[in-house]
């Protein structure tokens, strides 16, 4: 990938019209993982107030105070530490309390969005743009970008396209599974695999149709493989326990937020990915 692939207009727009804040005043709320992770990547997590559930890296950050889930925020939650500053995914809500908390003054930022190599670059670009720090931005940009190639130059030496399917059950036994669209699609995609289902979004889908795709590795979140009670459970469910990736116990476990937070470590997720699916690490 070509480094003017980088330069995403939206993000440059933004960067050009966002208002920056004083960062030694400014008292910052994020809402999404992988904005933490980039705040604290141009070193100015002394900035953050809060953050919202998902923020679990790097380790530290668990012990901020905590906003909720951020796709279900309170308004007394937020306005509770005081913020100039949000800094939210485009999944933070619910649209009420958004209103609510705009309505009060606060700033209101929504990162830019997307399951692309890109994807960090811009978030990395708008954050340095909002706490007035464009310089850190830039640094931090060209490592990841060095980063990035590093890890697409090892992609393209990669033997094969393994056939795979991504499983999420973070919310109980039901299997949703990742069709076109998706983070997890995404991420398969950059590790030089094919996704077996072809279908919009996250579905449950019958154990007939599961069994008729027949991926050849399986893989999933730390947190569905726990929810499920282990792998052995997971490749047991009715539609995977007859495919090749059960037959050949070929799971391959994540850190949800490593693997589909398009975040700064998005070159070392891939490169493992790739790896792990081929069962070369």
């Amino acid at each position: 990938m070509k480094r003017r692939d980088f330069l995403a207009l939206g993000a440059t727009a933004f960067a050009a019209t966002a208002r920056p804040v004083r960062a030694a005043q400014s008292r910052v709320v994020c809402v999404g993982g992988a904005i933490t992770e980039c705040v604290y990547a141009l070193g100015m997590e002394r900035v953050i107030v809060g953050a919202d559930t998902t923020s679990l890296y790097p380790p530290v950050a668990q012990r901020l105070p905590r906003v909720g889930y951020q796709r279900a925020l309170s308004a007394e939650g937020l306005l509770s530490l005081a913020p100039d500053l949000i800094l939210a995914s485009d999944d933070a809500g619910p649209p009420a309390v958004v209103t609510q908390i705009k309505g009060a003054g606060i700033r209101w930022i929504t990162l830019p969005a997307a399951h692309t190599p890109a994807a960090p670059a811009d978030k990395l670009r708008a954050i340095g743009a909002a706490l007035g720090q464009a310089e850190r931005a830039t640094v931090r940009i060209r490592q990841y970008e060095t980063e990035w190639q590093r890890t697409a130059t090892q992609i393209a030496g990669l033997p094969g396209r393994p056939r795979a399917v991504f499983v999420m059950a973070h919310g109980g036994p039901v299997l949703n599974l990742a069709g076109r669209g998706t983070a997890a699609d995404a991420m398969l995609a950059l590790a030089a695999c094919d996704n077996a289902l072809d279908f919009e979004g996250y579905k449950t889908i019958s154990a007939e149709a599961l069994s008729a795709a027949a991926p050849e590795v399986v893989v999933t979140t730390q947190q569905s493989v726990d929810g499920l009670g282990g792998p052995d459970a997971l490749l047991s469910r009715p539609g995977l326990a007859d495919t090749p990736a059960a037959k050949a116990r070929r799971v391959c476990t994540f850190d949800g937020l490593f693997l589909l937070g398009f975040g700064p470590r998005l070159p070392q997720a891939v490169a493992r990915l790739a790896q792990r699916t081929r069962g070369q690490a």
